[in-house]
């Protein structure tokens, strides 16, 4: 423990030791010295007041004409006068705390008549070239990975100059922007109160928020509606492999009309390339202040309903080939393991809820389950074991489904070997040939991962090792964790590929790394391992929302559907879904080991929102749409995709989470109650 202590000590005397100098007339911010953030050379504001060719135009800039100070607030005034009148220009600035910046920007129109066809911006200089940005959810240090894949169907970004990713604010799970210069040694990051904008031609039109590359510096960008990626203007990342056009967003303004737009600039020192972006996570928590559990279903009403759900999803083909449906039973009959059937999952987590739950039935269900997916055959020379089987055939088998699977098995031996009401002798030989099968594959000088798929491995590999008295597994384990340490940590390609309906940076990929430097630190006490499952968990709770997003009339405000505490689900998939629950617990876990309750407090709404969405049967679907993207239903209009929700699409996978969760919580605490 003396070692971590002095590991996270470091990183905050560090922090400490930075030099943050702020100027408000023209607003700058420089740290130890440098001249970072900039207010633009051609003015503090700018206003564009014409729209052409689907892009703002006619832009008119304004530097401060009179400063003033008022308690704790510096406040900047300025004008652009134009042929209809004139537009007063406000900033109020004042330091929050350790370099935080609050601004507060104000427009306000002096004319006559309305003035038509504008665009309001916030516009901040960071100086350096090719700056990597992260935008929650949406772009991490440009998407390299999924890239190399396919770089018409995700955002990308390089930071060559003319390159810009400019996402609705509803869009970002934490609401801000980062750009990072690894060479340099220093990030700075916008944050926005996420709000719709007055006057819009657009009912639903939000400010956006990105970035822009320039030569020598790029830019933090707010805009009152201007979105566009890719080197395309006015289109929304609003379908799985294409975007759809979204045009039009300038605003106009009535007379006397005051629009306000608040934000947060800081700007810190890095001491490791590809970890600027984990500052501004913990800023976004404090800024939204995301821990207000009380309002959403408790733990014992959510085991309770996903557990009766859970048993109508039972399915007998034979007398052996029993388990749990991954689909609708009325519609199809699926026993899979891993990824959207979780048909393993049980098999543990039944186990561990069974005094809670206080049912009859759990024992025979764990003990047929587990014992006929123990028949399913392992392939020792790819690693792999099919997955599936439907009544007629069995099929499947890639690393995200298995290495889940494995994970199950050896947690439901683990917890078997206690309790001893079961006979864990067919689950045991299953999963001591797929780690004898994995471990080969890992440990062959030809091993080369294609993502971190693979790092679904590392935990069960981990587990295995204690329960087999197996070092082989363990060095299995470690070598994929330094593989993947060493391609991510730096986010010169981000954790990626761990989901198999995408190709790109998602946090399924990212909670295989974290997943897995966890369990070797648990098992091992090496620092490193936790130092490097904080910088996987980072990556997983930025795709995490931190905030309540206002909806339009539809199914989810039908619910009065709340956001916090769900999860983006990838760069190419951005609706919201529950998948941030079954890693919710690894997060109360961190919490606990690095003294930071924020993550307690977050982990338990994480679990306990998701369950909002929970109908009479104990049912709910995948796909929730908080933005402009839709991979169901009525996707021919993009104005018709937010506030949506595909409710019919009911993959086991949404029940079994919620019931593996509660199962990792309760044995962490041996209940569900929490220090917060």
């Amino acid at each position: 423990m003396r070692k971590i202590l002095t590991l996270v000590l470091a990183v905050v005397t560090l922090c400490a030791t930075a030099k943050t100098h702020i100027e408000y007339n023209p607003f700058s911010l420089s740290v130890d010295g440098r001249r970072v953030v900039t207010a633009p050379a051609e003015g503090v504001w700018s206003v564009a007041t014409d729209w052409s060719d689907g892009w703002m135009t006619d832009w008119h800039h304004a530097s401060p004409e009179r400063t003033e100070r008022v308690g704790e607030w510096t406040i900047l005034h300025g004008k652009i006068t134009l042929d209809k009148g004139t537009l007063l220009l406000r900033d109020s600035y004042r330091e929050v705390e350790g370099g935080l910046v609050e601004c507060r920007r104000r427009f306000e129109w002096r004319g006559s008549e309305p003035l038509e066809r504008v665009t309001l911006s916030v516009r901040l200089n960071v100086v350096g070239q090719a700056l990597m940005p992260c935008l929650p959810g949406i772009l991490y240090y440009g998407n390299k990975n999924g890239a190399k894949v396919n770089s018409d169907i995700i955002p990308v970004y390089n930071g060559t100059a003319g390159e810009f990713a400019i996402f609705e604010e509803h869009r970002y799970p934490m609401p801000f922007a980062m750009l990072e210069s690894g060479a340099e040694g220093y990030a700075a990051a916008l944050h926005t109160t996420p709000s719709p904008v007055r006057g819009a031609v657009l009912s639903d039109q939000w400010w956006s928020l990105g970035v822009e590359a320039f030569e020598g510096y790029s830019q933090l960008v707010l805009y009152s509606g201007a979105i566009g990626y890719n080197g395309v203007h006015s289109v929304a990342k609003a379908l799985q492999k294409r975007p759809m056009p979204y045009d039009d967003t300038y605003i106009t303004l009535e007379p006397q009309q005051i629009v306000e737009k608040q934000f947060f600039v800081e700007l810190y020192p890095v001491s490791r390339e590809g970890s600027g972006f984990q500052r501004p996570i913990y800023t976004s928590l404090d800024l939204h202040k995301p821990y207000n559990a009380e309002r959403f279903p408790t733990f014992e009403q959510i085991v309770r309903s996903k557990y009766d759900f859970a048993k109508r999803r039972w399915i007998e083909f034979d007398s052996t080939a029993v388990g749990f449906n991954m689909y609708d039973t009325a519609v199809r009959k699926d026993i899979v393991m891993g990824w959207c059937g979780q048909a393993d999952s049980p098999g543990f987590s039944l186990q561990a809820l069974s005094k809670v739950l206080n049912d009859s039935d759990i024992e025979p269900m764990v003990q047929r389950s587990l014992d006929y997916l123990s028949t399913f055959a392992v392939e020792g020379e790819k690693g792999v074991f099919v997955v599936g089987y439907n009544g007629e055939k069995f099929h499947g088998g890639d690393p995200v489904s298995c290495g889940q699977a494995m994970y199950n098995f050896a947690k439901a031996i683990t917890l078997a070997r206690k309790n001893r009401h079961y006979d864990t002798t067919k689950w045991e030989a299953f999963l001591v040939k797929a780690c004898d099968a994995v471990s080969d594959r890992i440990l062959s000088a030809e091993w080369n991962p294609k993502s971190t798929a693979e790092g679904f491995y590392i935990a069960p590999l981990a587990i295995s090792s204690k329960l087999f008295r197996n070092k082989r597994y363990l060095a299995a384990a470690r070598k994929a964790a330094d593989v993947f340490a060493q391609r991510h940590l730096t986010m010169n390609g981000c954790y990626w590929g761990g989901t198999l309906d995408a190709t790109c940076e998602d946090k399924e990929g990212a909670w295989a790394a974290f997943q897995g430097f966890l369990e070797l630190y648990e098992r091992t006490k090496e620092p490193q391992y936790l130092e490097w499952a904080k910088h996987a968990m980072d990556v997983c709770i930025s795709y995490v929302v931190v905030w309540d997003i206002p909806l339009p009339a539809g199914r989810l405000a039908d619910y009065n559907f709340k956001t916090t505490g769900w999860s983006v689900v990838s760069a190419q998939n951005q609706h919201i879904d529950v998948y941030g629950v079954l890693f919710a617990p690894e997060v109360y876990k961190m919490g606990k080991l690095l003294g930071d309750n924020r993550l307690c407090r977050l982990a338990e709404v994480m679990f306990r929102s998701c369950a909002q969405l929970t109908d009479p049967y104990g049912s709910q679907g995948e796909q929730i749409q908080q933005t402009n993207f839709a991979q169901r239903g009525d996707m021919s209009n993009v104005h018709k995709l937010r506030g949506g929700y595909a409710e019919r699409w009911t993959v086991f996978w949404i029940t079994a989470h919620f019931l593996n969760s509660a199962a990792r919580f309760y044995l962490e605490n041996g209940d569900f109650s929490f220090e917060r």
